[in-house]
């Protein structure tokens, strides 16, 4: 049992982290916006950003009503915000999972038929992508509707006995439902990022390779490029590792229910979000611009 002031602590810290990724987001969504409204036109790379940054700003406000409320008030009914979130979690894997692709292609060094026929075709499908990656994580919300519709049957069944059949029967439903959504859904944009994060650390091990003989401005520049999306990607891999993690022992075993462990975890994955939207933000010349002129007016102030 943790003391209660330690779980205070980290409420306190999620509460800051949640507020920090969505001032990133904010801020992100602002510079990209502005520059698309000055020169009419956008990067697929901003479009996945813009929609990342969006779909997180919609996760995180979601995942704080519906912590709070589902911890201090466990009877109140809240489905409709865990529906949202779960929604926005799904399309956020997917759309890191694109954004990951995309790197992969654009920068990767292989001269492989089939990467150079994806690099001059994916940048002009990403829009098709973005729209499907929303249609494929709609789907969350049917499975969301159908367990919260069970876990009502289940709440006013709540007089019944604890061994009845068809109790028995609705939380085994419930409990592969979860499962299916928590596990499967996301086992595809999981993997997705995992085969585009190893296909750009074979890139950069095989550049290190052919730098060794021959060393030019170009190649520099290219090794600089592939290390820095290197780097966000192997944060949010760190990421996605702990989240499937926590999923895991959450759905099996209820370690993380709304416990104090419970708030050390979300602490832990949301400061990792925060760190790979900085990184993000980094690696993106305009941002990292913006970055340079808010920390360069604080140190001023």
């Amino acid at each position: 049992m943790i003391p209660i002031q330690l779980t205070v602590f980290f409420m306190v810290l999620y509460v800051l982290e949640s507020f920090i990724i969505i001032v990133q987001s904010c801020l992100t969504v602002a510079v990209l916006g502005i520059e698309w409204a000055q020169v009419k036109r956008m990067s697929p790379v901003d479009m996945i950003l813009i929609s990342l940054s969006f779909c997180r700003f919609c996760l995180q406000s979601s995942s704080m009503l519906y912590n709070f409320c589902s911890y201090f008030y466990p009877d109140l009914v809240v489905w409709y915000i865990s529906v949202i979130w779960e929604f926005t979690n799904t399309l956020s894997f997917w759309l890191t999972s694109l954004l990951a692709v995309v790197y992969c292609v654009k920068v990767s060094s292989f001269t492989y038929p089939i990467f150079l026929w994806l690099r001059w075709r994916i940048l002009r499908l990403v829009p098709w992508l973005l729209l499907g990656s929303l249609l494929l994580s709609s789907v969350t919300i049917i499975f969301s509707a159908i367990r919260n519709h069970i876990k009502m049957k289940l709440f006013s069944m709540a007089h019944l006995p604890r061994n009845n059949t068809v109790v028995e029967r609705l939380k085994f439903t419930l409990h592969n439902f979860m499962i299916f959504q928590h596990l499967v859904l996301l086992t595809v944009p999981f993997l997705l990022f995992l085969a585009s994060t190893i296909l750009l650390i074979s890139s950069l091990s095989q550049h290190l390779g052919q730098m060794q003989h021959h060393s030019t401005g170009y190649s520099n520049s290219s090794m600089k490029a592939q290390i820095t999306v290197l780097k966000s990607l192997t944060i949010f891999l760190i990421f996605f590792t702990s989240y499937f993690l926590t999923i895991l022992i959450a759905t099996i075993d209820g370690l993380f229910a709304k416990s104090a462990w419970f708030w050390m975890w979300e602490t832990i994955i949301y400061a990792l979000v925060s760190l790979h939207s900085i990184s993000i933000m980094l690696s993106n010349p305009k941002l990292k611009k913006v970055l340079k002129v808010r920390c360069w007016d604080l140190e001023t102030a």
